[in-house]
């Protein structure tokens, strides 16, 4: 290929980052037992993340109680899309083959996945599960707001030592590529960490007679992780397909009528494909037999999610325990016989066809 060099080197990139060997390992972390094992048996890990695994057990057991954090919360979001963040649970990828494209899913995805590291870290310190850190230090003495002057008390939540070892645990296997999906993955692993420091919020507490508050003592805490996920969903709505720039240090827009992209957005390379079929090539699991809704005209539509395939209505039948003398007892307190009853409801499901 003739090509000036520069030219060349941004292809050659972006070719990179289209196809990347693997995802992130450290994810199936959430599926293996002590840290001892996690940090011998989680194939993948590069040595950086390996060293800390060893050195910091107690903060890999929070790092992987909370990958079922958010990849519930991956879910939630995407719970009327084609593609619902399904796990894959004998993969070391956890997500299988889907994100090796360098898609906006992708793009979310880390940015979930780094903020989940950074909220169950930061939230284990404050609960004192961590030898390694604690309530934020820094949060002592008085301090002003626009309310007026207040004391720091309580247990501000450590945050900044959250960033801190999400940052050196999860972008060490990015750092040690230079490939355009690293780069890729390190600006969605940054924007992740960023939202869920967007949401700390100051608490307060009163103290005075009749709760006049002459006295407030005052920390910092982190919101719901939903308030996290609904933000970054947010930005995968908005995210912004971006292109190698020609010396491979970093990327532009593709379509010069959209903004640069900020280090709170999304970005990503590659159109997302239209997940309706089984496809192991790309790791679509499709959408047969998913349940859609008919009257909807979004995204969990049955038209959108059963791409034009039609749909059945199948009907299950379910049993249903009553506790007798609740309030939600449908047939009265008269007809109980004994502490409970049961009975048997019939329930409508539309149901996406395979072909």
């Amino acid at each position: 290929m003739n090509c000036l060099p520069g030219i060349c080197l941004a292809v050659a990139l972006l070719l990179c980052g289209a196809t990347p060997p693997v995802t992130s390992s450290w994810w199936y972390m959430g599926a293996v037992g002590s840290p001892r094992v996690m940090c011998d048996n989680v194939p993948g890990l590069v040595s950086r993340q390996r060293q800390l695994c060893q050195r910091h057990p107690e903060v890999m057991r929070s790092i992987g109680q909370g990958v079922a954090e958010w990849t519930a919360e991956c879910q939630h979001q995407f719970r009327q899309h084609r593609w619902n963040c399904n796990t894959l649970d004998r993969d070391h990828s956890l997500f299988g083959r889907v994100l090796l494209r360098s898609s906006r899913e992708s793009a979310f995805v880390y940015a979930i996945s780094s903020a989940g590291v950074v909220f169950a870290i930061t939230r284990a310190c404050s609960q004192g599960e961590l030898k390694s850190c604690s309530c934020d230090p820094k949060k002592k003495g008085s301090a002003k707001d626009n309310k007026g002057h207040f004391d720091w008390g309580g247990c501000s939540d450590n945050i900044d030592y959250g960033v801190k070892f999400a940052r050196a645990f999860v972008d060490a296997k990015e750092r040690k590529g230079k490939d355009a999906r690293a780069l890729m993955n390190l600006h969605n692993n940054r924007a992740g960490r960023k939202a869920v420091k967007k949401f700390l919020k100051q608490e307060c507490k009163c103290h005075g007679v009749s709760g006049s508050c002459t006295l407030r003592t005052c920390w910092l805490a982190m919101a719901d992780f939903r308030k996290t996920g609904d933000y970054l969903w947010k930005k995968y709505e908005g995210a912004i397909q971006v292109v190698m720039n020609q010396d491979g240090t970093g990327f532009t827009v593709a379509n010069k009528r959209f903004k640069r992209p900020t280090k709170n957005d999304l970005v990503y390379f590659e159109s997302s494909p239209d997940y309706c079929i089984r496809d192991r090539d790309i790791g679509s699991v499709g959408t047969a037999g998913r349940v859609c809704n008919q009257t909807s005209r979004g995204m969990d539509s049955c038209e959108v999610m059963c791409c034009g395939r039609g749909y059945d209505t199948t009907r299950i039948s379910r049993m249903t325990k009553w506790f007798c003398g609740s309030s939600s007892v449908a047939f009265g307190a008269d007809s109980c016989q004994r502490p409970w009853q049961q009975t048997r409801e019939a329930t409508g499901l539309i149901l996406c066809r395979h072909s």
